[in-house]
């Protein structure tokens, strides 16, 4: 009842009384009343209301307006962190210079306000959202500080005043209990309820959510407050039951403790009666606690389980569990001790709201809240778990978890904090095991039957979406701190618990390759299976390796090796391995391996461990030694198509195994574990495996035939060339064998370099790092950028002529090709194999260039760095009789041209020969133990040395071959021929070798023929080794390797033995193939040894390299030095070299004579073929001397036609009335005249608010004005002949130059309609490409019949008077009277009414009108009129000379040597616009012509009526008029002719600037010349001389009332210079200039004169002597502008007629006349904006800004870079009738032509009509690189070149030509 008074009262009133009574020390009645007045106001059942806000609002501020008291508050703020929160898509900086934390990230205005100069930062757009770091020293560096929060603000301020905050401390907790309850209330389990639900809870909730976000925000003072009411114990059980009378709260409560129990959490007190889930014995108890498997119960799932199967598993873990965590209920309990926990527990189950996360992230910054909160957030990971993974929204939720989780978990002392205190670790590891046991399937690895072992299933959404991801992000992010890192590591229960975790990913993702049907459904699990290893095994990896970097830490290191063993050995006996892997089963997932690779190197690289103590027995190496070899051997099986069947997928898992992301988490520790095993185990046995293992060990044979049982033999080859290239990268790569960190990254730089040019931010990418991506910094003491600058050279971004454009790239130097190109680095990081190909050709151009080898050449040979010595034991596998005898093998079979060897076989052959010499064993005694058991290779080989095996001869071989081999016929012959074998004595005995002589029967040899089987060695070798590592263990266990000595198993019974006699050594083969492959007898000569240097056999083909191995084989050992010697005396007795040398001369010539004669054969084919194709109906004929009959024509000026050749049918003739030819052309609304401006500097893009563009001062703008003023005051058809348009929206015609007929054309144009391929552009448009040059185009210019240029007769020159020349003008211009003269346009010339011509002409005109918008053709008071028409006509006429004029640089000066003439197309046009034009009549009446040249007086009493007048000739355009004569004067025209008319108009123009001129003089000037010229006005000349006429000029119009008063102030300011003579006269010649300009170029198309080229200076003189201006009186001086006139009549007269028109205009305000008067005709040329050197000004400034025209914040802003307007891309706000803005801009203001620059992309978009292209980006960063769509978010600065080239395609409307990739936008831009 007191409640109800209160609110009847105001709410002002009542704060303050209230606030009042609470401040007595005896406050319990102000307490009471305050109690009851909440309870009414913040009833959580009424539902949320505004009012109860609105309560809240003035109760906090106690009396006060709350803006005031927010205000008060704020001056309190004593926080020192930034810590603004933002969600997705928000655009924030990071600093890696300044960070501690990779995570660190900064707001833009502490960015801003910091220094950062030379920073390694960027910007990007946050994914998940964050929170600025500035001013919070754990997680940067105090120097990047912003000047705000540089200074500590705590000290200096104020302490709160207690009564302040009293009514929040009050009312708030009420506040917080009211969210609360609505939350519980709102909640429904999402089986019972659709989720909806919870979205109308939220959406309630949002206001009072966001007002104690605004609380937040009022700084440190409320967050105190705020911190101790969520975090008061008490406070939450007083208010979270519910008192006993209130029903409503008891019942809130139950529904919460059962959303608790929903959540298979339980809560305290039923813990304490002992009903605890969690003791329930068996796993599935555990797992059916979790959220996800909730649906099956216990029974359910224990049923599935296999008695020793999964259950184990499950028992295993789960007794780990309880003896690692104390507290085994990490999974399942929870206790809500405060209203912050309550708050993050709805925050949970609601999935994360975004406002709710916001707000709990706003608190941060006190410190208090921030450890609570984090502990809170520790304290319920688990159940964050369970609900990621029910969710729907998983991506969404993931998000906004790690939103929260990375500002907790970046800061090491908080993690160092809550890992001590909340068991953080253990939670983590818990909590990601449980996890990953809800999607475990049977592993079917190895023995399919019983195999024990689980692995994680990759179909499962879990995976396949990367559920996981938030969880393994946390965990990789506490692990990136030491503190946390080594308790870790010393947590030995924990590293277990990690390594089961690890072995749920062993072996996951297994293949198993399809032999008959191609797979029916190709499943794209694989990347998940990359990503989850990358993500959950090797980033932790990767984090735990960085902190065992020093001897200090040799013990974790030990401790995970051991793990990592014991895992493995568990591993191995669940799948249940024994020692051959399973066939045809590959998986790329051995993570357990990798662990143990990477800790092994870390450990002896870093920490100084002896590798020994950290392997286990041979046995256990066998072991592991077998899967890394499997996924080796596989590799080349996919690349030899043998997995064909199983899909592209395969091929895409090779690929991502290698690549550069994955690699050194995966083809690197598996390569350096078997270069581990190699150097461990017995060389002869890790060979036989391998060949093993790549299944061509049938292929090995001296047999010419063999059978092979597992391979067909197309893929032998491949195979063999893997295994080879194996062996050598195994042998030669030294990544983890003693390469320090420098030497690795300039090798992985080099070998992406030699691959392709590349630019720097794909190097950064390809060049793998720590995965780790905390690290941020290459390893090493040398950067990346020193690194780049010291093996590149950087080639900045260039265009390349078709207008595609390239980046800066970097290239390798010269040297880096000589000294560091390393084919083999290049092998083992080529995803693709064509990139191995493309890094040789690359290498061979560069030989090629600097002349070192011209050929083909062969991957160099590279030293390699000294092995770390751990790794010795490596080189024995080059030193293996083995390995020999399979190069022996190899080199014969090569020798022998068996079938399945090749180049790249030889190639790794002589590489492995190499490597052995290179690299020899330093410790020989060891090897001549002599050995227990006769192995049967030793009779092979004496030793096992390369150097010493080079030169052992072999004499007979023993094989087994296939009946039908050559060998087996050849053996039958001789045994017809004779019984013995010719006997070998003499001749093996000079090779110094003891090799027993061969004497007596055939059969005898048998015993001494070398026999070779690998698998029977690498079966014996095995057995020795076990029985040397388990001498009690019988040696019955493994029957298998009984098999007899020889004969491979399970092979065909139709072999037979053979002995072939070889007599051989290595050296005499190598000699041999080094002829084969030269293709000389003697290609060794005996001196060759003498002088052979090898540093000079650094480059070249396979001689060079058979050359170099032997130079070394010889310099290394004497005895290989004579053996050579000898090999080359007896191979090539020494010839005279003169008998052969002619003979073999002759033969080459012939040979290379065949050879070019072919190739010229070829060439004249060719073109026969192409003339027959472009023939087609025509005979083609190719005589000399036609061409002689064509030359002699083009040399007559005969009235010859011309000739046109169509590209369709091939055809050459003239273009005729009935079959017209046409040009092909492009026709395009172009308003680029229309947006020149008059100064030279481009307009300046606004980047503040105060900068802006006027657009008024444009020619379009300019114009328009002109042409309204004069509809105004005069007779509107006279208007429209007195000024062009088409400044904007005129049409612009190009042309390729291209002509064909026009009904070819038009089947042409049907052919590509039927076409169904997709073209780029729009058929049904008209458009199409042009068939000869493919150039764009869209309609056909009919050429006119007859001849070309005005030849012969009409050129002649006349002496006729100038006043017989306009009267015959005049006579011309009367002709149009013929026609008749109708209001209908269409009644047509009789005579023209049929051809086909005219019917094509007139498609034209159609097509040129429909190019542009109906806007820029109806400019007259009645639109579709005749006068309206006959404007748009000649404007077009104008729009093209004007362009051409833009395009030649805006003046005549560079002369007819422009690329435009060329291919222009003017000729034509006018043809065609004359033959329209002509349909009009000029009613004689009102024909210009004679008020240019008679004066008549006696016309000024005709206006009388309402008629308004005529435009004064003043006022007229005078390049218009020129126009309009000539198009409508009968054609051809005379040239005396066109000469009179430029004469006649010339003098209006120089009258016209005269007028202007005078306008501009001060008043006292004027008086001054007027009487100059006045007196000048009676001497000879006198109309010549400017003087005299510009004082008649102002003599008559100071007679018009106030032309010359109105702006006399503004003029004055105008003219504070004098006038001088001399700038007068520049100034007439400047008036004219434009007009000169253009009746040039008229004349050059019309005529066909040549534009001589000149100074600028000069242009004046040299264009009015080309037009026949220049008079009699040419001085030598400067040429005068006067002395150019030529008047027909008295000039006074004229002028003083032409004058008074001005006068008589008594109507029309002086003000507008004058404007009219004053019209300067030049304007500067085109230019787009101005933009800023730096991208960030426009970003900053343009990506937050309001769209004009909807007020919103657009999501894709962009910029228009003609005019500045700024548009919304893609908005649906700003459509208007379905077009999106973009294109509406592009119309309005390009005549659909637009230039856009995509803010937030960086990139510029072109729209053309109805199509678009990306253009690419005129912003670079400090690379020449784009950065599109601001992903890497460098800084980027303006790239001037290709700004320009932008803006040199606009201009030249070449957008269409250049850029390729057009596609239609449907109006959706």
């Amino acid at each position: 009842m007191m409640a109800a008074s209160l609110l009847r009262r105001d709410k002002k009133s009542t704060a303050a009384h209230l606030k009042a009574d609470l401040k007595r020390s005896d406050n319990s009645s102000g307490l009471r009343q305050l109690q009851e007045l909440l309870d009414s106001v913040l009833n959580a059942e009424r539902g949320s209301d505004p009012e109860a806000l609105e309560w809240c609002k003035w109760l906090l501020a106690g009396g006060d307006g709350f803006d005031d008291f927010c205000r008060t508050v704020r001056s309190y703020d004593n926080a020192t962190l930034c810590g603004l929160v933002w969600t997705a898509n928000f655009v924030a900086y990071r600093c890696r210079t300044c960070g501690i934390s990779p995570c660190m990230s900064l707001c833009a205005e502490c960015f801003n306000n910091g220094d950062h100069t030379g920073h390694d930062f960027n910007m990007f757009r946050s994914q998940a959202g964050g929170a600025c770091d500035c001013g919070d020293g754990n997680v940067m560096r105090e120097s990047g500080f912003c000047s705000r929060h540089r200074l500590k603000t705590g000290e200096n301020v104020p302490s709160v005043p207690r009564d302040l905050l009293l009514m929040s401390e009050m009312v708030l907790p009420r506040f917080i209990i009211t969210i609360i309850q609505y939350l519980r209330d709102g909640y429904t389990e999402p089986e019972s309820a659709a989720d909806r639900d919870l979205q109308k809870v939220l959406q309630q909730l949002e206001p009072h959510i966001s007002f104690l976000e605004e609380l937040t925000k009022m700084g440190g003072a409320m967050r105190t407050v705020l911190t101790k009411i969520l975090t008061n114990q008490q406070t939450f059980k007083e208010l979270s039951m519910g008192q006993e009378e209130n029903v409503y709260a008891k019942r809130n409560y139950e529904k919460y403790l059962s959303a608790l129990k929903s959540s298979g959490l339980v809560s305290v007190e039923e813990k304490g009666a002992g009903a605890g889930a969690t003791d329930t014995p068996s796993g599935a108890g555990a797992l059916s606690l979790l959220g996800a498997t909730a649906a099956a119960s216990e029974e359910d799932s224990s049923k599935e389980e296999d008695p020793d199967g999964l259950q184990g598993v499950g028992q295993r873990k789960r007794v780990k569990l309880s003896s690692s965590t104390k507290d085994p209920s990490i999974m399942d309990t929870l206790k809500h001790k405060c209203f912050l926990e309550e708050l993050l527990f709805w925050t949970i189950k609601y999935e994360f709201p975004q406002k709710m996360v916001t707000f709990l992230l706003n608190m941060l910054p006190d410190q208090d809240y921030k450890i609570t909160f984090t502990k809170t957030f520790v304290q319920h990971y688990a159940f964050i778990m369970k609900t990621l993974m029910k969710s729907h929204e998983s991506d969404t939720m993931s998000n906004r978890i790690v939103h929260i989780s990375v500002q907790l978990f970046s800061n090491e002392e908080l993690a160092r904090h809550v890992t001590e205190e909340c068991q953080l670790l253990d939670i983590m590891v818990t909590v990601l095991l449980y996890m990953m046991e809800s999607c475990l399937i049977k592993s079917e690895l190895q023995d399919e039957e019983n195999n024990r072992h689980v692995v994680v299933n990759c179909g499962e959404a879990l995976l396949k979406n990367n559920t996981y991801w938030p969880l393994v992000s946390d965990f990789i992010n506490i692990l990136s701190h030491q503190s946390v890192a080594k308790r870790f590591l010393e947590d030995h229960s924990l590293l277990l618990l990690w390594m089961s975790f690890v072995s749920f990913f062993q072996g996951m993702n297994l293949n198993k390759r399809e032999l008959n049907e191609h797979v029916e459904f190709e499943s794209q699990t694989y990347y998940a299976a990359f990503a989850a290893e990358l993500e959950a095994c090797a980033q932790p990896m990767w984090g735990l390796l960085t902190h065992c970097k020093v001897k200090e830490t040799q013990e974790y290191t030990k401790t995970v090796v051991r793990y990592c063993l014991e895992t493995l050995q568990m591993w191995f006996d669940a799948i249940g391995f024994v020692d051959e892997p399973a066939l045809n089963q590959l998986t790329f997932h051995l993570p357990l391996h990798r662990y143990y690779a990477m800790f092994l190197s870390k450990g002896v690289k870093c920490q100084g461990l002896d590798l020994d103590s950290l392997l286990p027995d041979q046995e256990m190496l066998m072991k592991i030694m077998v899967h890394p070899l499997q996924i080796q051997a596989s590799l080349s099986e996919i690349h030899s198509n043998m997995w064909v069947r199983n899909g592209l997928q395969i091929k895409g898992q090779a690929m991502t195994y290698v690549q550069s992301h994955f690699c050194n988490s995966m083809i690197d520790p598996d390569i350096y574990l078997l270069q581990v095993c190699a150097s461990r185990l017995d060389p002869d046995y890790f060979i036989s495996s391998v060949f093993e293992r790549f299944k061509v060990v049938d292929l090995l044979t001296m047999a010419s035939q063999h059978q092979n049982a597992v391979l067909d033999s197309e893929q032998e080859r491949p195979m063999l060339e893997g295994a080879l290239t194996f062996l050598v990268i195994l042998c030669s790569l030294r990544i983890h064998l003693g390469m320090s960190d420098d030497e690795i990254l300039r090798a992985e730089m080099v070998s992406q370099l030699c691959m392709n040019d590349r630019t720097h931010s794909s190097l950064l990418d390809l060049i793998p790092e720590n995965p780790n991506p905390k690290s941020g910094v290459v390893p090493g003491s040398c950067s990346f950028e020193e690194m780049l600058s010291a093996v590149a050279d950087f080639k900045a971004p260039v265009f390349e002529p078709g207008g595609s454009m390239q980046q800066g790239m970097y290239t390798p130097k010269a040297e880096v090709w000589e000294k560091e190109f390393d084919p083999i680095m290049v092998i083992l990081r080529t995803v693709y194999r064509r990139d191995v190909q493309s890094a040789m050709d690359r290498y061979a151009a560069f030989l090629k260039q600097s002349g070192v080898h011209t050929g083909n050449p062969w991957p160099p040979y590279k030293e390699r760095t000294p092995l770390h010595p751990c790794y010795k034991g490596l080189v024995r596998l080059l030193h293996c009789k083995t390995l020999h005898i399979v190069i022996f093998t190899l080199l014969y079979k090569i020798w022998m041209d068996h079938q399945n060897m090749s180049e790249h076989v030889l190639c790794m052959v002589l590489y492995l020969i190499e490597l052995g010499l290179d690299n020899q064993v330093q410790d020989d005694k060891v090897e001549e133990e002599p050995c227990i058991e006769e192995h049967c290779h030793d009779s092979w080989f004496p030793g096992t040395s390369l150097l010493s095996n080079l030169h052992h001869v072999i004499n007979f071989v023993r094989v087994r071959v296939p009946e039908t081999a050559p060998e087996v016929e050849r053996k039958r012959e001789r045994e017809r021929e004779r019984e013995t074998p010719p006997s070998t004595s003499s001749e093996s005995s000079t090779f110094g070798q003891s090799s027993r002589r061969l004497t007596g029967n055939w059969r005898e040899n048998l015993r001494e023929a070398q026999v070779f089987s690998l698998v029977a060695e690498r079966r014996r070798k095995f057995q020795e080794i076990i029985n040397r590592s388990n001498h009690e263990a019988s040696q019955a266990v493994r029957p298998k390797s009984s098999s007899s000595r020889w004969l491979p198993p399970g092979s065909p019974p139709q072999l037979v033995t053979e002995i072939l006699e070889i007599r051989e050594s290595m050296l005499s083969l190598l000699v041999k193939l080094h002829q084969k492959l030269s293709a000389k007898q003697n290609s060794l000569s005996l001196s060759w040894l003498a002088e052979v240097d090898p540093a000079h056999h650094a480059h070249g083909d396979g001689l060079t390299a058979i050359e170099r191995i032997l130079a070394k084989a010889a310099a290394r050992s004497r005895h290989s030095k004579r053996c050579l010697q000898e090999i080359c005396g007896k191979v090539c007795p020494p010839i005279p070299p003169k008998k052969n040398s002619p003979g073999d001369k002759k033969s080459m010539d012939k040979e290379e004579r065949g050879q070019m004669s072919s190739r010229q054969e070829v060439k004249v084919e060719h073109k026969v073929s192409v003339a027959a194709f472009t023939s087609r109906d025509e005979k083609w004929v190719e005589s000399p001397e036609t061409d002689a009959v064509m030359d002699m024509g083009s040399a007559e000026p005969l009235d010859s036609e011309v000739l046109y050749d169509c590209v369709i049918c091939g055809q050459s003739g003239p273009s005729t009335e009935d079959r017209p030819t046409g040009l092909v052309v492009l026709l395009q609304a172009s308003s680029v005249l229309g947006h020149r401006c008059r100064s030279d500097t481009p307009k300046r893009l606004p980047t503040t608010d105060e900068e802006h563009i006027y657009p008024e001062d444009t020619c379009g703008a300019t114009h328009d004005v002109r042409l309204s003023l004069m509809q105004r005051y005069f007779r509107d058809s006279s208007c429209l002949q007195s000024v062009s348009i088409g400044w904007d929206g005129g049409v612009y015609v190009q042309t390729c130059g291209h002509t064909l007929h026009i009904d070819c054309h038009k089947s042409y144009m049907e052919s590509l309609r039927n076409d169904q391929v997709l073209q780029g552009f729009s058929v049904d448009k008209g458009e199409f490409t042009c068939p000869l040059c493919r150039q764009f185009a869209n309609s056909v210019l009919p050429c006119r019949p007859g001849r070309g240029m005005e030849t012969g007769a009409w050129h002649t020159p006349s002496n006729k008077s100038m006043s017989t020349l306009v009267k015959e003008v005049e006579d011309l211009q009367e002709q149009l009277g013929i026609f008749p003269v109708s209001a209908s346009l269409k009644q047509r010339d009789p005579i023209l009414a049929e051809s086909n011509l005219s019917k094509e002409m007139e498609s034209v005109i159609k097509d040129i009108k429909n190019t542009t918008q109906k806007k820029y053709m109806d400019y007259g008071k009645n639109p579709g009129s005749p006068d309206n028409d006959f404007l748009f006509m000649y404007s077009v006429a104008r729009t093209n000379l004007e362009l051409e004029l833009v395009h030649r640089g805006g003046n005549l000066c560079s002369g007819g040597a422009s690329a435009a003439a060329k291919r222009s197309c003017l000729n034509q046009l006018f043809h065609v616009l004359a033959m329209h034009m002509r349909l009009y009549s000029i009613d004689s009446a009102y024909n210009p012509w004679t008020r240019l040249t008679q004066s008549t007086h006696s016309r000024d009493t005709e206006y009388c009526g309402d008629e308004r007048p005529e435009v004064p000739m003043l006022f007229r355009d005078v390049p218009s008029l020129l126009i309009i004569f000539i198009l409508t004067m009968p054609q051809p025209l005379r040239k005396e002719h066109f000469t009179c008319v430029v004469k006649v108009l010339y003098s209006l123009q120089y009258t016209q600037a005269l007028a202007a001129l005078s306008i501009r003089f001060s008043c006292e000037e004027r008086l001054a010349w007027s009487n100059t010229g006045a007196a000048k006005k009676n001497t000879p000349n006198s109309d010549i001389s400017w003087e005299s006429l510009l004082g008649h000029v102002i003599s008559e119009l100071t007679k018009a009332k106030d032309v010359y008063d109105t702006n006399s102030e503004e003029t004055f300011v105008l003219s504070s210079s004098v006038w001088s003579p001399q700038s007068i006269e520049f100034s007439l010649q400047q008036f004219c200039l434009p007009f000169l300009r253009l009746s040039c170029l008229l004349q050059h198309h019309l005529y066909g004169d040549s534009l001589p080229g000149c100074l600028v200076d000069e242009e004046f003189s040299l264009l009015s002597g080309c037009l026949g201006l220049a008079g009699s009186v040419q001085s030598s001086g400067a040429m005068s502008s006067a002395a150019c006139l030529e008047w027909n009549i008295n000039a006074f007269d004229l002028i003083s007629q032409w004058c008074s028109e001005v006068i008589t205009l008594s109507d029309t305000p002086t003000q507008q006349s004058v404007s009219l008067l004053v019209q300067d005709p030049q304007w500067a040329a085109p230019r787009l904006l101005h933009l800023p050197d730096n991208y960030n000004t426009i970003f900053q400034y343009y990506h937050r800004k309001s769209c004009t025209s909807c007020g919103k914040t657009p999501k894709d802003p962009a910029l228009c870079l003609v005019c500045g307007a700024f548009v919304c891309l893609k908005g649906h706000c700003c459509k208007q009738q379905g077009v999106c803005e973009c294109v509406l801009h592009s119309q309005h203001c390009g005549a659909a032509t637009g230039i856009f620059l995509l803010i937030n992309a960086s990139v510029i978009i072109i729209i053309r009509g109805h199509r678009f292209c990306l253009w690419g980006s005129v912003y670079l960063d400090a690379h020449g690189e784009e950065d599109r769509d601001l992903r890497r978010g460098k800084p980027l600065y303006l790239c001037e070149e290709r700004y320009r080239v932008l803006e040199q395609q606009w201009v030249s409307h070449t957008f269409d030509h250049i850029n390729k990739r057009w596609g239609p936008h449907y109006n959706g831009l």
